[in-house]
């Protein structure tokens, strides 16, 4: 078993078919990480096109400062499970995550340590290509409508406000990793892990990266069948990997809220209401528990008692207001109580 925080920094590279990038790759290696408290590994997922033979070479140079691990996977088994892998292998107190292909830039994976190290109270960034004033260059537009879609329903999700759930480029503390247990083995990695470092109650910061994308004749590996995909991981994470009473609570949340709906509409668009309002109710069932989603029951059936016709649905939407925000403060004052998980 390897010694925690032996390292400052350890550096997760996944490699699969990179050799056109990868000698230029350690060149910005060792223009900023070439410390002797610092150490990279480089998971070789599977390579087939001479990438493993360039990475041994580039090991026995003896004049990197920085330890150089290089792990080699017999298949290609995916992006997420070579993360894990080299994760599992790390000794650094942070560990920085780092594609091999250079659509973003090993400088602001250096500002981004520097930052993190200066400052004990941040445990986690994302880099961003959306939020920086930095050189970017861009042409898939779907996988760029993808990304920023997924962040968006991730945020509704999960009640976050991040820009750039799917970067590559992040750095976490030890702590962090020690939280959470990654399981998916593609590109999926990317929700897998902003999810659980969410579900653990880590604060996610934000910094601007450049991003000079590249070609499918470069080597880009990320199709739309991936970004398909994307939106099955947003709601397995969200829907599915969680306790017996969050998914009861979701159970439950469902059922009231297309009672909600059926106060709204004639025929088939009454139906269209109930599906609406029945897939709100999934989303606050993930926020308010059995107890808190009772009050807002309760408001809402005391609500359904006043007016006729559309009075009915004002009177109905009215109390659903006041019964989320009376959850809310309930929450709140429970939160730290022994009856938390009930609220």
């Amino acid at each position: 078993m390897h010694q925690e925080n032996s390292k400052a920094l350890s550096i997760v590279i996944p490699v699969f078919n990179e050799i056109k990038f990868l000698n230029k790759l350690f060149d910005q290696i060792e223009k900023y990480f070439n410390e002797k408290d610092i150490e990279i590994i480089v998971v070789d997922d599977g390579s087939t096109d001479g990438s493993t033979n360039l990475l041994n070479e580039l090991k026995k140079k003896n004049h990197y400062k920085f330890l150089f691990k290089l792990i080699k996977l017999d298949i290609n088994n995916g992006k997420g499970k070579a993360v894990q892998t080299g994760i599992k292998n790390s000794q650094g107190e942070y560990i920085l995550l780092q594609d091999a292909d250079l659509e973003l830039d090993i400088k602001d994976a250096k500002e981004m340590f520097d930052m993190i190290n200066k400052n004990k109270d941040i445990k986690c960034i994302f880099g961003s290509r959306y939020l920086s004033g930095k050189l970017k260059k861009n042409n898939y537009f779907f996988n760029n409508l993808v990304g920023k879609i997924n962040s968006l329903i991730f945020n509704i999700f999960f009640s976050q406000s991040l820009s750039d759930v799917h970067c590559g480029l992040k750095i976490l503390h030890r702590s962090v990793i020690e939280k959470i247990k990654l399981s998916v083995n593609d590109f999926g990695i990317e929700i897998d892990l902003a999810s659980q470092i969410v579900r653990n109650n880590f604060f996610i910061y934000e910094f601007g990266v450049s991003y000079f994308f590249r070609t499918k004749a470069q080597g880009k590996k990320i199709t739309w069948i991936d970004g398909l995909k994307s939106f099955y991981y947003l709601i397995k994470v969200r829907f599915f990997d969680n306790s017996a009473s969050t998914n009861l609570s979701i159970l439950y949340s469902i059922f009231y809220m297309g009672y909600v709906g059926s106060y709204f509409g004639m025929g088939l668009g009454n139906i269209l209401f109930i599906i609406i309002f029945a897939i709100m109710g999934s989303i606050l069932g993930i926020h308010f528990k059995i107890l808190s989603s009772t009050v807002i029951f309760l408001l809402i059936y005391i609500g359904s008692l006043f007016g006729k016709g559309n009075g009915t649905s004002l009177s109905v939407t009215l109390f659903f207001v006041l019964g989320v925000f009376i959850a809310r403060k309930t929450k709140k004052y429970f939160l730290n109580t022994s009856l938390r998980n009930y609220f």
